[in-house]
């Protein structure tokens, strides 16, 4: 029986939410997440306060992100990865991020149904999580809801990107490690791979290889070590890995993992490893920054008025579109600075 308290119906302080999370007490963690997701500006102060007094207590984890086409496996491999890594003794964390339905903003896919065996595993959180209609699928908040599972104990943590638009730049931005699972026959795959997304990962995994597709990804190997031989790699001093992997059989798993830890150990020996973080809270910092300026421009009262007007002039010709959102953000800041002289 769980001796831990309970927090599922009591309205919970700043104190509730840091001990909760440090005694690892799921329904807790569920409860900082949904604070740290919400859009509402009354849970916002107190989102960022957990987030703050956790902090201490993050980055000790390998955070690993993993893309792919939709069918490629990834909700399997991930689930074949993450029961072998809990069996082993570590506490895996997952964060697959959905896309939104346009009607209730909620996660549409489903995570938990798609992997109940690591779900269900005592040293393991799964969690989907709504994109909100953020740029490449990928929730604006994923990056808190990583420190918060940091914070609570999990020592690998993994992000699912949804694999469609920007989104695989979002995950690369907030990850040690960047895997892509591709499925199995080199040809079509091999056309319609885009560049970009092969100098981002670290790791290459050709999904579904047993049976009658063995032979087809052991040849996709070859010919993507060799393209990729050709294209430099995103990290100093290593060459991205291609290996074969059968998700459903649980082949190739174990590789695989062995691969993560000799990079994890490559980045470290090279002091690429905190160096990475560092940009990347760099990036987020600024990220934020460009956040908050466009919230507020787009809540202020005098752009609300404003934007439907400028909009239908642009569309008519009376006025250029660089002009009307100079004269938007001059009236916004003109605005502002009357706000604080009356302070």
């Amino acid at each position: 029986m769980d001796s831990q308290p309970d927090y599922k119906r009591k309205e919970l302080n700043l104190d509730d939410y840091v001990d909760g999370i440090k005694q690892n007490n799921r329904a807790m963690l569920a409860r900082a997440i949904t604070l740290v997701e919400s859009n509402a500006t009354k849970h916002f102060s107190l989102a960022q306060d957990v987030v703050t007094q956790i902090m201490p207590l993050t980055g000790k984890s390998i955070r690993i992100g993993i893309t792919g086409v939709p069918g490629a496996g990834k909700s399997t491999f991930i689930e074949a990865l993450g029961t072998m890594l809990c069996e082993q003794g570590h506490k895996v964390a997952v964060l697959a991020v959905d896309p939104s339905s346009s009607l209730s903003h909620g996660s549409i896919l489903g995570d938990k149904t798609r992997m109940e065996r690591l779900s269900r595993h005592p040293s393991a959180y799964v969690r989907p999580s709504p994109a909100g209609g953020t740029l490449g699928g990928v929730a604006r908040k994923t990056r808190e809801t990583l420190l918060l599972c940091e914070a609570a104990g999990y020592d690998v943590i993994i992000v699912e990107t949804v694999g469609v638009g920007q989104s695989e730049i979002a995950v690369r931005s907030m990850v040690d490690c960047f895997l892509l699972l591709m499925l199995t026959g080199a040809g079509d795959e091999l056309q319609g791979m885009k560049k970009g997304i092969m100098e981002m990962v670290d790791i290459m995994l050709i999904n579904k290889a047993d049976g009658k597709n063995k032979q087809a990804a052991d040849q996709a190997k070859v010919e993507l070590s060799r393209i990729l031989h050709m294209i430099p790699p995103v990290t100093e001093g290593w060459e991205t890995m291609v290996q074969t992997v059968s998700a459903l059989h649980e082949t190739g798993i174990d590789e695989c993992w062995k691969t993560i830890c000799a990079f994890r150990d490559h980045m470290k020996e090279t002091h690429q490893f905190e160096k990475r973080r560092m940009q990347q809270a760099t990036n987020w910092l600024y990220s934020l920054i460009e956040e908050q300026l466009l919230s507020r421009f787009y809540e202020n009262n005098t752009v609300k008025k404003q934007l439907p007007l400028m909009r239908e002039n642009v569309l008519s010709g009376q006025i250029s579109a660089t002009k009307a959102a100079l004269t938007l953000i001059k009236d916004f800041e003109n605005r502002n600075m009357k706000l604080q002289s009356e302070k």
